[in-house]
């Protein structure tokens, strides 16, 4: 069956070091989130400008997020289950019409 999805996890120091990973999962059609960790609350960039910045589809979700927190990992997570349920819905669609 393989990958249901995946998070990114990026840091706005680095972004370049993200390119790969987001690369990889949108040449298989794989769903993922981008997860942009802000270290102690520090916001250096918006998510849209993360979203230009590694040019990422507008369905991609971008999560600003602090990874140590609990709360702010799911919300990554629940955004990357949103993605994966989006993506599938739409796969579902043409089938439905055969």
């Amino acid at each position: 069956l393989g990958a249901l999805g995946a998070v990114v996890l990026a840091d706005t120091r680095r972004l370049d070091a993200s390119f790969a990973s987001v690369d990889f999962f949108e040449e298989r059609n794989i769903p993922f989130a981008v997860g942009v960790n802000c270290f102690d609350g520090r916001r250096d960039c918006t998510s849209r400008q993360v979203r230009e910045a590694l040019a990422l589809e507008p369905t991609t979700p971008v999560i600003l997020c602090d990874v140590r927190d609990r709360e702010s990992s799911k919300s990554v997570l629940l955004a990357l289950l949103e993605a994966a349920r989006a993506q599938a819905a739409a796969r579902l669609v043409p089938m439905a019409g055969r």
